[in-house]
């Protein structure tokens, strides 16, 4: 007799996993034989630059790289963290209390709401969003309180229409700039905004900077911890993930406040045993080296950026092209949803994009493409593209 399998209340909470009828629906395409050419996802495409791969070589051949690494993460990558963000955004931090290494920022998004929040507490969540924000709130049994972005805003939260008593109760807040999935940026004014609001009413700021070095036409995009008060209130994720192209090694750290990353230092402590050394050696190298490998990705994906974007434009695509990201946020008819118009893009022309209900109900009305293909396959896209009625 087989067990009467019954999932936690928090799994049930989950939203649909939208991405698996996508799946199912590009896989049907490829069973169809068509040529899918894949706009959906977030991974670059290009390679580990050789000199982080040749590190990482090196130091997995020293068995003392093979027991279990420091809960908090070596202490030389958490001070060449440290150095990288004094070199490149002046912040000051004490690497032995103010960094601490991370398998992956989403690893750190996802845990901090269990150090902070009891059920019940609220968390400010950005929508649309990356959705471990609301998966990590739910998994602590908190609540969401959803902060859309909107176009009319810049796709920023407007932080004076967070009702005073929702903001009374709210601990946590999550912000992401560079942001996934809009592309939106920032600019200090904003973060200012963000300090102050968390001071006024005890908040936490989480802001995940995973694509702060994805960059183009020769924008910086400012860190939160460089805004004048922010160590008080509030950290950043910073992955290596997409910088450099390192998404699958699992790398990142969390930066700022002593408090709070001491809070999640305590959380992982308890839920995992730490990055594997030569990964954070390789990192080191990543943040030590000089920053070439960068200036050439962002110059491939500035130069696929103008393909994509100028390409849809000239089919007549409300569209934008964005500073940072390698993301497309793309405005869609009235007339058809976010779901419909991806799954008429698979059917039409083999295109696999992602529609922006999947990121949130304020979402809807666009869709999601990326640049992390090639020149030739975007051209095509857009080739494909024109072919498709709506």
């Amino acid at each position: 007799m087989s067990l009467n399998v019954t999932f936690a209340d928090r799994l049930t909470k989950m939203p649909p996993y939208l991405f698996a009828a996508i799946d199912e629906m590009k896989a049907e395409a490829k069973r169809a034989g068509k040529d899918v050419i894949n706009l959906g996802v977030g991974d670059p495409d290009l390679p580990t630059p050789p000199h982080i791969i040749k590190r990482l070589q090196e130091t997995a051949t020293d068995p003392a790289n093979h027991q279990y690494p420091s809960y908090t993460g070596m202490m030389d990558f958490r001070k060449s963290m440290a150095a990288y963000y004094k070199r490149t955004r002046n912040v000051e931090l004490d690497a032995s209390k103010q960094v601490l290494t991370l398998i992956g920022s989403k690893e750190g998004v996802g845990h901090i709401p269990l150090a902070f929040i009891n059920p019940g507490d609220t968390v400010l969540v950005p929508d649309p969003g990356y959705p471990v924000y609301g998966a990590g709130t739910t998994f602590a049994n908190g609540e969401q309180y959803l902060m859309p972005l909107l176009k009319e805003n810049g796709f920023l939260p407007d932080l004076d229409a967070i009702p005073s008593d929702v903001a009374s109760k709210a601990k946590l807040m999550f912000i992401n700039y560079p942001n996934n999935p809009t592309a939106a940026c920032c600019d200090m004014s904003f973060f200012s905004k963000v300090v102050d609001f968390a001071k006024e009413y005890n908040i936490i700021v989480v802001h995940d900077a995973a694509y702060a070095d994805v960059t183009f036409d020769g924008y910086h995009a400012p860190s939160f911890l460089e805004t004048p008060g922010a160590l008080d209130v509030g950290i950043e994720l910073y992955s290596l993930s997409k910088t450099y192209n390192m998404t699958g090694w699992r790398i990142a750290a969390a930066l700022g406040n002593a408090d709070i990353v001491s809070g999640l230092g305590k959380v992982k402590t308890n839920l995992d045993s730490g990055a594997f050394q030569p990964i954070q050696y390789a990192g080191m190298t990543a943040l030590d080296s000089g920053q070439e490998c960068v200036t050439e990705n962002n110059r491939i994906y500035e130069e696929r950026r103008d393909i994509l974007v100028e390409g849809l434009q000239r089919l007549g695509w409300n569209v934008e092209k964005p500073k940072a990201t390698f993301y497309i946020w793309i405005e869609i008819p009235k007339s058809i949803t976010s779901t419909d118009m991806t799954a008429l893009l698979i059917k039409e022309s083999a295109i696999v994009t992602t529609p922006g209900v999947g990121f949130g109900k304020h979402g809807e009305g666009y869709i999601r493409m990326t640049v992390t293909t090639s020149k030739d396959r975007l051209i095509e896209a857009v080739e494909r593209m024109a072919k498709v009625s709506v």
